[in-house]
């Protein structure tokens, strides 16, 4: 016998999967029509919680006047880091993993397991728990919680780490990060700021970290990047997620 109250709540899950999965690949070719600012600081703690060496990094995302998208650094201070360095995987989680999309495409990389509905910062949303099915070499995945609005179906916050096959030998630690994500225009859920304050338990010892990643002034490139989410929202100043 077969429970078929539990069949249709999981029917019922799995379409909400798809479409937000959808909404996340329309949200992600509308947000590369958009110029940004990107600030990263990292920050070593020492084992009182003072801060010793950091970097930090600024850049706007721009569009060259051909049109093709390119990163130009306008603020850059000395790294003073002492005790980590930035790796390529680290390079690709801030790109990535950090500002989480999953899309219809990345779905079947994933294992997705529904764990309820929460209220976070008074919006009404769905929990996922989501890892990655197999790593492949190369690649870097989001492993951790995901929270999509029941209304928009999009989502606003992020609680994980970056995951991938490392080499053999080599010693890489990840944090795990908070990203938070702010409706922008109206009608695009995108992230806003990303925020981990973690250990990172090396061979040499553990090391206190904090990092930040800041996403500021989202500003329309192409008018093309028109997006069709449905019903029109009607709230014009809905609840955030609130920053720590």
């Amino acid at each position: 016998m077969g429970d078929e109250q539990g069949r249709a709540h999981g029917d019922g899950i799995q379409a909400i999967i798809e479409k937000f999965a959808a909404k996340e690949a329309e949200f992600a070719r509308a947000r590369e029509n958009y110029t940004y600012r990107q600030t990263v600081r990292i920050q070593e703690l020492d084992e009182g919680g003072r801060p010793g060496g950091k970097m930090e990094m600024v850049s706007d995302i721009i569009f060259s006047p051909e049109g093709k998208r390119t990163e130009r650094v306008v603020h850059a201070p000395p790294n003073s880091l002492r005790r980590i360095l930035l790796t390529p995987e680290d390079e690709q989680d801030l790109r990535n993993v950090q500002p989480f999309v999953l899309t219809t495409s990345e779905i079947p990389k994933y294992h997705i397991r529904y764990l309820g509905k929460e209220t976070l910062d008074e919006i009404p949303c769905y929990a996922f728990a989501v890892k990655p099915k197999k790593l492949e070499p190369g690649q870097r995945y989001f492993q951790g919680i995901i929270w999509v609005d029941d209304r928009d179906l999009q989502i606003v916050k992020t609680y994980g780490r970056g995951v991938g096959l490392i080499k053999k030998g080599s010693d890489n630690q990840f944090p795990k990060f908070e990203t938070y994500r702010e409706q922008i225009d109206g009608k695009y859920w995108f992230p806003t700021y990303t925020t981990a304050n973690d250990v990172l338990h090396f061979q040499t010892g553990p090391q206190a970290i904090r990092m930040t990643v800041k996403y500021e002034d989202y500003k329309q490139f192409k008018a093309e990047a028109l997006i069709k989410y449905g019903d029109p929202v009607t709230d014009s100043n809905p609840p955030q997620p609130k920053k720590p």
